[in-house]
């Protein structure tokens, strides 16, 4: 896991992310914090590509055929520090959530992102529809699945 998250920190810093935090084997990036970053939802999606890459030549590194699940959305956040004790820089509200349950009804090894971030994507990504999806809390929710970055 530390080889994996490592390249992960290396990718994030890189396309300027904010690493929030790592629960378990999960990985949670956001873009266009704790600094506006116009093109967040490119970064994001870049980065998502290159986790991609990054979990199937690390299993290749240790002879495992890992398998990751993606979701990104795009919205507002709360953002903060909370609590007394190890302050912990956290991201909280409903575009959190809806990225978690897109990750979590995701198929492996693709990226599951919204209409909102398909919005903000779809002229420099090609993504593929892949339709209405029951999203718990939500419902019904077009999702598509992102592809490479358009030549």
């Amino acid at each position: 896991m530390n080889s994996l998250f490592s390249s992960f920190d290396a990718l994030a810093k890189r396309l300027r992310l904010e690493k929030i935090k790592t629960i378990g084997d999960a990985y949670m990036v956001a873009g266009g914090l704790p600094e506006e970053q116009p093109d967040h939802a490119l970064a994001v999606a870049d980065m998502a590509l290159g986790m991609i890459e990054a979990v199937r030549q690390i299993g290749a590194q240790f002879g495992e055929n890992l398998e990751v699940r993606i979701g990104i959305h795009s919205g507002e956040v709360v953002a903060g520090i909370i609590g007394q004790h190890r302050f912990i820089y956290d991201v909280w509200g409903d575009t959190v959530n809806t990225a978690s349950r897109l990750e979590s009804s995701g198929v492996p090894n693709r990226i599951q992102i919204s209409e909102a971030t398909y919005q903000r994507i779809n002229d420099k990504f090609h993504c593929e529809l892949r339709g209405p999806i029951e999203v718990k809390g939500k419902g019904a929710m077009l999702t598509y699945f992102l592809g490479e970055r358009r030549k």
